[in-house]
């Protein structure tokens, strides 16, 4: 606890330091907004140099930024589910096969349970969650199994804090307690891919106007 009280004490007084370095800086804003303005100036006195009209350079540089935004939108979540699925499918193999440099660590946390049992179940159960967030089928529950295993992740904190945290400081993380806080990171892509979901009241009102215009096809029909 007193390694911790010392961590925090020594970052507020860094942190305090920085903020009156940034403070003493008179006139830092205006600076940086006068250098952003003769950058402007320089680049437009380059393509003038070269012949390049500038709305037409602004104007391509706004339609790449555009289409770039126009692509994440669409193939963002896209993206993030499937590398989810690949990511999970290819650690619950590692377990099965008992190739996981993360088996032992399992194995002593939820020490409760026979490794040889536990381990290859918990592999088996990641493959399952994997091929949900690939397939894109049942994402409702596979997104439940996914919190379920992400949150027993964390246990490690818990239960062998000695081997997340380096001389007992929850702020000095080993390599253990980084692969166990990273996974707050994956947590966030499942609650992004699980936006993407359709409310059950509009899988209903979809496949109602589904019906009408099925119904409508058949009257001109």
């Amino acid at each position: 606890m007193s390694g911790y009280t010392g961590t925090l004490k020594t970052l507020t007084r860094r942190l305090e330091e920085q903020k009156s370095r940034i403070l003493d800086r008179t006139g830092v804003r205006e600076k940086v907004w006068a250098l952003s303005e003769s950058l402007e100036e320089r680049a437009t006195g380059l393509l003038s140099r070269y012949g390049v009209p500038v709305e037409k350079f602004q104007e391509l540089v706004d339609r790449l930024d555009e289409t770039a935004i126009a692509l994440t939108s669409r193939y963002g979540a896209l993206l993030l589910r499937l590398s989810l699925g690949l990511t999970f499918v290819w650690f619950g193999a590692l377990k099965v096969v008992e190739s996981s440099p993360v088996g032992d660590l399992v194995a002593n946390t939820v020490y409760w349970f026979r490794p040889e049992v536990f381990v290859p179940f918990l592999g088996y159960w990641e493959i399952v969650v994997g091929l949900g967030l690939l397939t894109g089928k049942a994402l409702r529950t596979t997104l439940t199994f996914f919190l379920l295993q992400m949150a027993g992740t964390f246990l490690v904190l818990v239960i062998k804090p000695d081997v997340a945290f380096q001389d007992g400081n929850p702020l000095l993380l080993t390599t253990e307690g980084e692969f166990v806080i990273k996974n707050l990171i994956l947590i966030s892509g499942g609650l992004v891919v699980g936006s993407t979901i359709e409310t059950r009241r509009q899988r209903r009102e979809s496949r109602l106007g589904e019906q009408m215009t099925s119904s409508d096809r058949s009257l001109v029909a």
